[in-house]
């Protein structure tokens, strides 16, 4: 079982590693296609790496800055690449980094082959529908009109035009087809798994906006709740105080006006004995005198 699985392994990454290349490849013919001969081999440099310093390239191309810049701009001028540039501390002046856009390379790239796809078949059409002539001391074909038009004879060696054999070129044709439409379909399985992992990164980081969002909801609602909570302590807090003040006031003042009425009654008392004090002595003083009298 172990060595089944590990035998898979192997078979799936060599054709990975066979797929890679062939991508690395499309993409170098294309670079050429852009940017001229012997441009490509910037694809080898930059392909799966991040921010390489352009002397870094132009060291490994062996040519000089400005050539190397030139290549890119081109490049940037699709969207191929993007750059950064910092500036050297210690030479003052500014350096570019640059990475490759695989994503838009292969859709640069797709497009291409589409393209070619087109017009092989065109050429496919056209082998199958007309005829054409051949010059063979020259080696030049033309078609049908073209050879009418010079009588069936070679502009430049006068020699009679023979009809050419189409079924070698339809061959050939239909095989450019079969293999260009293989690259296309790479290209495009290729672009697909690119805009999954996208997708599925997009997805992570929105579900992590998302949480995060949630967590600052929460949070906002636990301190809008802890400062309603203050708020309404405060406000009870200030209320329960004038109440047990105005109970305090109360109780103070029924203390004095029982306090007056204490001493009001003291002092009534006092007077009523002062009175009775008063009567009882004027009574005694009344008797003594009649019985002083009577004597």
């Amino acid at each position: 079982m172990t060595t089944f699985s590990s035998t898979t392994q192997r078979k799936v990454y060599k054709r990975n590693l066979v797929l890679l290349n062939m991508q690395v490849k499309l993409l170098h013919n294309l670079v050429e296609e852009m940017a001229g001969e012997n441009t490509g081999r910037i694809v080898d440099i930059l392909f799966g790496k991040k921010d390489v310093n352009e002397f870094s390239i132009a060291k490994k191309m062996e040519l000089t800055i400005n050539q190397v810049r030139n290549i890119l701009y081109k490049l940037s001028a699709d969207g191929l690449v993007s750059f950064i540039r910092k500036k050297d501390k210690r030479k003052g002046w500014y350096i570019y980094y640059w990475t490759l856009d695989t994503e838009k390379c292969l859709i640069k790239l797709e497009d291409s082959l589409n393209g070619k796809i087109d017009n092989l078949n065109h050429t496919l059409k056209s082998r199958e529908t007309k005829r054409f002539y051949v010059c063979k001391p020259c080696g030049i074909e033309v078609g049908e009109e073209k050879a009418l038009e010079h009588g069936f004879s070679c502009e430049e060696c006068a020699d009679v035009y023979e009809l050419s054999d189409n079924s070698g070129p339809i061959r050939d044709t239909k095989a450019k087809i079969t293999r260009t439409e293989k690259d296309s379909v790479l290209i495009q399985g290729e672009l697909k798994s690119i805009r999954e992992k996208k997708a599925k990164k997009r997805a992570r980081s929105d579900k992590k906006l998302e949480k995060e969002e949630a967590e600052r909801k929460a949070l906002m609602k636990e301190i809008r709740a802890a400062a309603r909570k203050k708020v309404a302590e405060a406000k009870a807090k200030a209320a329960g105080k004038e109440v047990s003040k105005k109970k305090v006031v109360k109780k103070k003042v029924s203390k004095k006006k029982v306090a007056k009425k204490v001493v009001k009654k003291k002092v009534v008392k006092k007077a009523v004995k002062k009175k009775v004090v008063k009567k009882k002595l004027g009574l005694a003083d009344r008797l003594k005198k009649k019985l002083a009298g009577k004597k």
